[in-house]
């Protein structure tokens, strides 16, 4: 999973607190869930990937 945020839209570099970290909001259920390997994947992970659409048209 951790791969998976690699390449997601709100994992974001904090120049505050020197580190890459998920700009979504998770409550407490969701991120232990998450954090413990029992959820499938992030449900609010979106590609970051901005040429994928132009791949697609070509």
């Amino acid at each position: 999973m951790a791969d998976q945020c690699e390449f997601c839209a709100y994992y974001a570099y904090d120049e505050y607190a020197g580190q890459y970290l998920c700009e979504r909001d998770l409550d407490e259920d969701e991120l232990y869930r998450f954090m413990t390997g029992q959820s499938d994947g992030c449900p609010y992970f979106r590609d970051g990937d901005e040429y994928k659409l132009v791949r697609r048209q070509n």
